[in-house]
Parts: C-alpha cells; structure tokens; sequence
C-alpha cells in the first residue's frame, strides 16, 4: 500500500493528508470545491457523492481514506471494494458499519470503518485493557470532545460533524447489560465523573462500541460507551430534540445547533476507559484516562478532536501497510495491539 486518496478536505481529512504524507505515502486529496491549492499532495476537486469519475479515480489508488459525512460511505465502500482497494473510514453509523461488514466478505482489499477516535481508538485501549485482567465483568468506555472554556447552558462547541452527532444523540446503542447484548436509548444512563477535578456527565450514544458487543459476548458481563459533557448538557440536548421534537427534522437540527455553537480552536478530548475483573485471583481495576489538547503537527496547530480523530485511523493505515494488520477482510478496532498502535509514527502521538 502506496497510493492513497483522502477523500474530503476538512479539518480531518487536511491532516489526515498531512500525516499521510509524513509517513511516507503517496497522497492525493478529493474533495467537492478543495480550498488549499497550496498543499504539497496532489488535489482534485470530484464530486463524491455522484458516481462520475469515481470508479475511475478509485482504481489508481491502493487505497481510500474517507473522512466525509457517514451517509456517503456506504455507497463509496461499495465502489472501493469493486476496485480491490484497501478502504478506511470514521464513520459511528451502525447500518453503514454492517453493510461494510457484508461487503468484506469478498473483499481483496482491508474493509476498515470506525477508525476515528469512538469508535476506534477508545475500543483499541478497551480491548487492551479487558485482555490485562484474567476475567473482565465490566469494561466503560467514555469519550468527551469539548470546548475547553464553555459557554452558555450547553456548554458546547460542535467541533465535530453536526450530521454525526445528531445521529449519535438520537439512534438506539447497542450495549451488553447482564450478559446479554441489549439496545438503549440514547442520552439515557446519565453518570457523573471527574477527570482532574473537572466534573462532566455521562450518557448512552450510538456507535461508540463498534463491533465490541458482538467480540465480547459470554466473554465480558457488561460493556457500554457514553458520550462526557460538560453538567447539564444531556437535559438541554433532550430538550431540544424531544420536546420541541427536533428529532423529525434531523437536517434542520444540525444547522441550528452549529449555528449556535460553532467550532472553537481551544477543544479538549477526554477519554475515560475502565475495566474491572479479577487478576491473579483478586479484584482488580484498570483505567486509561487522559485529556488531549491541541498540538502542533505539519507546522500548524490543531485541534484536539482533529488530531485524535485522523491520528487514530492513520496510524491503523500504517499498521496495515507495515504487515502489523491484516490486508483482507473486515477490521475489528479490538483485534488492534494498543502497543503496537502506540509504536508507529503517528500512535506515538496519544503517547502522554
């Protein structure tokens, strides 16, 4: 695996060209209207959410990075695996996961979704976590990405996809309670927890555990994922999309809430991960905590969710190129070394 195409030039998908290339790969950026003509890979400007040109363009890469919005995914994995390329993707979308699911199954290339920061990286440490204890009975994975200094009742900037996280406040998630693989509603299972004396909530959202529950059954008793906010934030969120009933006009929702609260320069990533079992015959607890905060890579500051966001998917692309993953089939993030991830160029980033 040489050639690859970052398919949408956001902040994301910018640094996810720019790791790339750092790392050696021979890059090409596709995006609808690019706006930096200065890059040092090549830019084309496709519609990706048409069929022209795709096909074609797919079929000179080894491999395609998508970092667009989850509802085009499905139909551009499909194309990736008529090529015989590699794919890789961000997506938290359920459905979208279980029809690349289905789509490895004859694949000559990797089918790797949910390569972000949840689902991905979170589920890379969860794994790594619940394999340290000899018998795991619980395993809690939360994730925040948020202003470092809030404003207002929300206490929120949407420094990540509108799109993807109204899908995650409002679909069904996929936990394992008891011992039994079960589906709750979103922003239910509220929690408090503090990391570094900062108190945030926590709540159920969709698609944070990826295929875990599916890895986990009969093997951990109790496995969910929840979303960290700043307190309050999940009774405004109800609000909003239950009582005004927000939540039949997704489309409309996303454009007001990024309205309202848009991106911020200054974010923060918290990540909560915890498994409790026995080990050695006695109780034990396991926890990875940590908070990210922007860094400079390429030259230029980005943002935390930035960077946790395509460090995570391209140090998977390393892996793979490197023979530390496989190059066929379905990619499971909790079949993913939390070492041997931490000991490539761009793992070594959530190093701290």
């Amino acid at each position: 695996m040489k050639k690859i195409a970052v398919l949408g030039l956001g902040k994301v998908g910018k640094l996810a060209a720019d790791l790339l290339l750092g790392s050696g790969f021979e890059v090409t950026g596709i995006d609808l209207s690019p706006s930096a003509p200065d890059t040092p890979y090549s830019v084309k400007a496709l519609d990706l959410s048409s069929d022209a040109g795709v096909a074609e363009e797919f079929a000179e890469q080894d491999a395609v990075l998508s970092c667009l919005p989850f509802m085009l995914n499905k139909r551009l994995a499909k194309i990736a695996h008529d090529a015989g390329i590699h794919y890789f993707d961000l997506t938290e979308d359920v459905a979208t996961t279980k029809s690349i699911i289905e789509l490895s199954a004859t694949s000559k290339g990797l089918m790797a979704p949910q390569c972000g920061l949840a689902p991905g990286f979170v589920g890379i440490v969860g794994a790594d976590l619940i394999a340290s204890l000899d018998d795991c009975r619980s395993c809690k994975m939360r994730v925040g990405a948020l202003p470092q200094n809030p404003t207002g009742l929300m206490g929120y900037a949407f420094n990540w996809s509108p799109e993807g996280v109204v899908n995650e406040y409002l679909n069904d998630c996929e936990v394992i309670e008891d011992g039994e693989i079960k589906w709750v509603s979103a922003m239910e299972w509220l929690e408090d927890i503090y990391i570094d004396g900062i108190k945030l909530e926590a709540f159920t959202t969709s698609g944070g555990l990826g295929t875990m529950c599916e890895t986990y059954l009969a093997k951990v008793k109790n496995i969910d994922y929840k979303t960290m906010r700043y307190p309050g934030h999940a009774a405004q969120m109800n609000f909003f999309f239950h009582e005004l009933l927000m939540r039949d006009r997704r489309k409309e929702a996303g454009e007001i809430l990024i309205n309202a609260k848009p991106p911020v320069d200054d974010d923060v990533v918290y990540v909560h991960v915890a498994a409790e079992g026995t080990k050695d015959g006695k109780l034990a607890r396991r926890e990875f905590v940590r908070g990210y905060r922007p860094i400079e890579i390429a030259g230029k500051s980005r943002t935390a969710i930035a960077w946790t966001t395509a460090g995570s998917v391209v140090a998977i692309i390393e892996m793979v190129r490197d023979g530390k993953l496989p190059n066929k089939g379905f990619l499971k993030q909790e079949d993913i070394s939390l070492s041997d991830f931490l000991a490539t160029p761009t793992g070594a980033l959530y190093v701290a």
